[in-house]
């Protein structure tokens, strides 16, 4: 059965487990505590997972492999982010539980199952897990009626998306026999002989893992959340999940339906300029800085499906490289977010950043960097990753694909610049409270990194072309 390829899964479990125990028996004092060894736990996993071998395990239902690592450690790196975020955030707004960290290593434990999933009922199993968690960290301010409502709309709308999820799954184990990825693969060597039932199986299939990366149209929930939230929990919405979310998305595409790339491409096509579109136009109007970054969310989830909708392993790398970057940007954006405070209070205006270039010019410029990168600009982190995108795109004869999201980038380029133009060009309003050092060193490090990614950009492409391999063979 070779359990130990399980083995980082299982030992973060158990190490979950222990936390919670510690958290439970020394009540609030712990909450700093549990957080720091959540991260240490996240360190130890993320150790093992790199040293592990590959192959299959229980059955085949669980798979180690060069794509699988790549992605579970770009999960635990956000998990790593939002709990460092978290750290003075949850002190100051007296959401400080133990329980918080819990939560969150247990919502990883589902997206490293997920990552791993060659099975339709791991996949499953794996997304439960992490959802059942992120109900709960949605609405974790339970005394704020913002967060309170965030909580409800992701479990309803969530539960509807796995609802759709587990209908395709029973059709196409109905059509085929079988819920195995590689199993599924060889039925399907001759598509044209698969039958329809099977084909509408993949599309729910697809709609559901659709939804947890906020594709249009299964985006309904994200800009409520995303706003109501609190900031830290946001930001782990907006990373780990994603990367999960993406990876697994490749996985069944890549593995089980590869050979049926016509039958399911138009639809990612479709969705892909959905999500573009409408995240560079829906984000202009807004005046809340979280509910323009969830916009911003969606816009990038379309850019991440061209590389999906190419159908090749060039397209994975692509998506691969995006999604590296785009976790870096997106921590980096928003821990200078959680920087906007006032008297203790957090502001979350746009407006409020005016004059930020003046009262706090490495803030100011952090951001800038960062709006510059997810806005596309040459020499920006961003920047590449999109080029990698167009590349593949451009590759498979996707010019329609490819020119719709550079239009997509122009656009979206106006609501980032504008960020910009308030933090440098607007009156002075008043100072930010003083920064904790865990935020700077969140905003230094992810900024220098998007900085300056074009100068050593080969680690991480190296790394994505390794595992792009595995997929789309």
């Amino acid at each position: 059965m070779n359990w130990t390829l399980a083995l980082p899964e299982i030992v973060l479990a158990c190490l979950g487990m222990a936390i919670l125990i510690f958290g439970v028996l020394r009540k609030q004092e712990s909450t700093q505590h549990a957080t720091m060894l959540t991260i240490g736990a996240f360190l130890i996993v993320g150790f093992l997972i790199a040293t592990r071998q590959t192959g299959f395990a229980f059955h085949g239902q669980f798979v180690a492999d060069a794509f699988a690592t790549f992605n579970k450690e770009l999960v635990l790196l956000g998990g790593s982010l939002a709990l460092i975020l978290s750290l003075d955030w949850n002190r100051s707004q007296g959401i400080a539980r133990f329980e918080y960290p819990v939560l969150v290593l247990f919502a990883t434990v589902g997206m490293l199952v997920m990552v791993s999933a060659s099975n339709l009922m791991t996949l499953y199993l794996g997304l439960e897990l992490q959802s059942l968690a992120l109900y709960v960290l949605a609405a974790f301010a339970r005394d704020n009626l913002r967060s309170a409502e965030a909580g409800l709309k992701y479990f309803v709308l969530s539960g509807l998306a796995s609802g759709l999820l587990l209908y395709g799954v029973s059709l196409v184990y109905g059509f085929s026999g079988t819920m195995d990825f590689q199993a599924l693969h060889a039925a399907l060597m001759k598509p044209a002989a698969a039958p329809t039932g099977l084909i509408v199986g993949v599309v729910f299939v697809l709609v559901g893992l659709a939804f947890k990366v906020s594709a249009v149209p299964f985006h309904m929930w994200t800009p409520d959340v995303y706003e109501g939230a609190p900031t830290p929990v946001t930001v782990f919405f907006a990373t780990a999940p994603k990367v999960a979310a993406m990876a697994l998305l490749l996985r069944v595409m890549g593995t089980s339906f590869a050979e049926l790339v016509p039958a399911w491409q138009l639809l990612v096509v479709l969705m892909s300029i959905g999500s573009m579109v409408l995240g560079a136009l829906a984000a202009i109007g807004q005046t809340n800085i979280k509910r323009l970054m969830a916009y911003s969310s969606i816009g990038h989830m379309g850019y991440a499906l061209i590389g999906l909708a190419v159908g090749t392993s060039d397209g994975v790398r692509g998506v691969l490289v995006y999604m590296v970057v785009y976790v870096l940007m997106t921590a980096g954006t928003f821990a200078c977010i959680l920087a906007m405070k006032r008297d203790g209070r957090p502001v979350e205006q746009i407006s409020d950043l005016s004059g930020l270039g003046t009262n706090d010019p490495g803030l100011a410029l952090a951001l800038s960097v960062f709006m510059f990168s997810l806005a596309g600009i040459p020499l920006m982190a961003g920047f590449f990753a999109k080029l990698y995108i167009f590349l593949a795109a451009v590759k498979s004869g996707l010019w329609t694909l490819a020119i719709i999201g550079v239009l997509a980038s122009v656009i979206g380029a106006f609501y980032y610049i504008r960020i910009i133009k308030v933090m440098y060009f607007d009156p002075p309003a008043a100072a930010f409270d003083r920064r904790p050092p865990a935020l700077s060193f969140v905003v230094a490090a992810t900024g220098l990194f998007t900085a300056f990614f074009f100068l050593f950009p080969a680690p991480v492409v190296d790394a994505a072309e390794l595992a792009s391999r595995v997929l789309f063979r």
